[in-house]
């Protein structure tokens, strides 16, 4: 039990620079009590105490913000980072060593029975403000840019951007700009850019130099026009 616990709590620590000690982190990480809340939750759940889940988890989302249903699996060492509007479905999945930001949704678009939330493998990032959703599975090593909106698979390695999110990076190779290292904040390296927004500065950046030729053709023929007249004019 308290090797879980360590665990738990060194998966914030190690990756929170802002963490000043592990006991700062037990005292003050919402992401970890909603995590640990969960834990216990999900175990009544799978045991078929729904309402005494359900309860815990109402509960959980009191106090810290972050709403996971007790129906939920999550693998270990899933980290939280502030977690102020995290919710996530009931039939979701979260693989391990995954790092979630605030205001993520793992929602589901559909009534039907079975699975209707986001499948999450390994090591997955998710962005601040990211939507993720629908019966999708997010492959490991994914990355997910802030405020993406993701309603189709994404592969292996991937890194998301966009709405609705399109692929930057895939199977570790560039497709936009290079990325550095190996975990990304937020799923966003700094350098990473919106293939269609590339697309689209491109496209003003090439109607500016354009407008601007245009316009020196325009002053060059006044003045031939000018020069013309005037060799008319001296002519007669």
């Amino acid at each position: 039990m308290f090797k879980t616990l360590f665990a738990e709590v060194d998966s914030f620590f190690d990756r929170d620079p802002a963490a000043k000690s592990r006991f700062e982190v037990i005292l003050c990480y919402p992401g970890l009590h909603a995590v640990l809340a969960h834990r216990l939750a999900h175990k009544l759940w799978k045991r078929n105490w729904r309402l005494l889940a359900r309860w815990i988890s109402q509960i959980s989302r009191f106090f810290t913000g972050i709403e996971i249903h007790p129906g939920a699996t999550i693998g270990q060492r899933f980290f939280i980072d502030h977690g102020m509007g995290v919710v996530i479905g009931e039939t979701a999945t979260i693989g391990n060593y995954v790092t979630m930001y605030h205001g993520v949704t793992l929602g589901g678009t559909s009534a039907r029975e079975g699975i209707r939330h986001p499948q999450i493998g390994n090591g997955v990032v998710i962005g601040s403000g990211a939507q993720l959703l629908g019966a999708i599975t997010i492959g490991d090593g994914a990355r997910i840019g802030s405020n993406a909106v993701v309603v189709t698979d994404v592969a292996e390695n991937a890194t998301m951007v966009g709405v609705p999110a399109r692929a930057v990076r895939l199977q570790g190779k560039k497709v936009a700009v290079q990325e550095d290292g190996d975990f990304t904040a937020y799923g966003t390296p700094d350098d990473m850019k919106d293939p269609r927004q590339v697309a689209i500065d491109t496209l003003l950046k090439d109607v500016k130099a354009m407008k601007k030729r245009m316009s020196e053709l325009e002053v060059k023929e006044a003045d031939l026009e000018k020069s013309a007249e005037s060799w008319k004019v001296h002519g007669e």
